[in-house]
């Protein structure tokens, strides 16, 4: 069988909208298509299609991979009925190894984040102390984390380790990937309503947090639905790259989603700038320069809102090529900031709440004031009982001599001898 070279046919992803579309294939040769990785060219029956591997994490660009076209004129197609492209010499093992590893850090992570989140979901639900518009903006956004978590976990166990689950393209992995998407971005819009409402209770102040609150729930669950429905459709009706549990991605249709989040994450920085400010002048307008507790508190509000407002994404702007010095700093960055947002926020805004720590408080001395009442209450029955059964009548309104007479024991007596008459 021979071999043919790609002969500089190799294509990035955003080059490949029109790779094996409209094109008039020779009668008898394999046509051109897209695996997904590599735009292969019209090939001859009987020949081996090579070309350099694609330039992506876990794969060795210097190697080559090769796809077989046989005497039908049709591709290579493996054991699962499925046409396949041999990528074998392209795998970096060493890289693959690494890249479980990552994808195990996630799992962890996404898993710690979820347990925290649902302990301090269950807390700010338990206690009525807790019922005000900023901790019902606290309940939304732990719920976004919890089911991005959730969605997150399953995709890295379920889809991200099998190859062949992407190969598929099953509905339920399409589903998934869609819903993830989705509760991705309502992550991002809940930690915006977060920054906006603490900005228009510092600087508005005088804000219907009742009728605010149902525009944090549009913004929040709302505005999410929109741009995932409008990113789905150009995704399946223009770009049509829905292949491969819908992995890869043309930049154009990227934009869709991408502008939205980083249109939030501006707007969050700029409350935080303001908030800074407002902490730094308006709390000290008796100082020309900030006073030492106000720097103390406008860093330590800068560092706590961070997480809340999702800012630490700021970070994380462009991804390194994987050959890069920076790149597996840029990883093992992302590993940290990433999944455990969650546990961050928890700790920060649940178990180490004040007003949390007031509620558990109360509850806690409710419980043991009720304990003792009750405790109180029995013995004072038990003590009751046995005065009538010393005077021998239990439903005389007279009682209250004999308890009184405990003190003496003459006019005990007495009272005694005449209940016997």
């Amino acid at each position: 069988m021979n071999t043919i070279m790609g002969n500089g046919t190799q294509r990035e992803f955003d080059d490949t909208s029109s790779c094996g579309r409209n094109k008039t294939t020779t009668p008898g040769w394999c046509p051109e298509v897209f695996d997904s990785y590599l735009c292969w060219p019209e090939t001859p029956p009987g020949v081996v299609a090579n070309q350099s591997c694609p330039k992506i994490a876990g794969m060795k660009s210097s190697e080559f991979a090769y796809k077989e076209c046989w005497e039908n004129g049709s591709w290579f197609v493996n054991r699962n009925n499925v046409v396949w492209s041999n990528y074998t010499k392209c795998v970096d093992m060493q890289a693959l190894q690494f890249f479980d590893f990552i994808n195990f850090l996630y799992v962890v992570g996404y898993f710690v984040s979820l347990v925290a989140l649902i302990v301090s979901l269950w807390i700010f639900l338990s206690y009525r102390t807790l019922k005000c518009i900023r901790i019902r903006i606290h309940v939304q956004l732990f719920i976004s984390f919890i089911l991005n978590n959730i969605t997150w976990i399953i995709w890295y166990q379920k889809v991200v380790p099998d190859f062949s689950v992407s190969l598929l393209n099953p509905f339920w992995c399409q589903a998934l990937h869609v819903l993830k998407e989705y509760y991705m971005v309502a992550n991002y819009m809940w930690m915006f309503c977060e920054a906006l409402h603490l900005h228009l209770a510092l600087v508005v102040v005088f804000v219907r947090e009742e009728r605010t609150i149902k525009w944090f729930y549009g913004i929040g669950w709302g505005t999410p639905f929109v741009i995932v429905l409008v990113h789905s459709m150009v995704r399946h009706y223009v770009t049509q790259d829905t292949d491969f549990c819908w992995l890869h991605e043309k930049a154009f249709a990227s934009w869709f989603v991408s502008v939205p989040i980083v249109v939030t994450l501006a707007l969050s920085m700029l409350f935080l700038i303001n908030i800074l400010r407002v902490i730094l002048t308006i709390m000290h307008p008796n100082s020309p320069n900030p006073a030492p507790v106000g720097i103390r508190r406008a860093v330590r509000a800068a560092l706590i809102l961070t997480p809340l407002f999702g800012l630490q994404f700021i970070l994380l702007p462009v991804q390194p090529e994987n050959d890069h010095p920076l790149y597996y700093a840029y990883v093992y960055t992302a590993v940290v900031i990433i999944p455990y947002q969650g546990l961050c926020c928890a700790i920060l805004f649940c178990f180490a709440n004040h007003d949390v720590h007031q509620a558990i408080k109360r509850s806690f001395q409710r419980n043991i004031s009720r304990q003792n009442t009750r405790w109180s209450n029995y013995h004072t029955a038990e003590s009751a009982a046995g005065v009538f059964m010393v005077n021998g009548n239990g439903h005389n309104s007279s009682n209250a001599v004999p308890l009184l007479s405990i003190r003496r024991k003459s006019t005990t007596q007495t009272s005694v001898k005449s209940v016997r008459v």
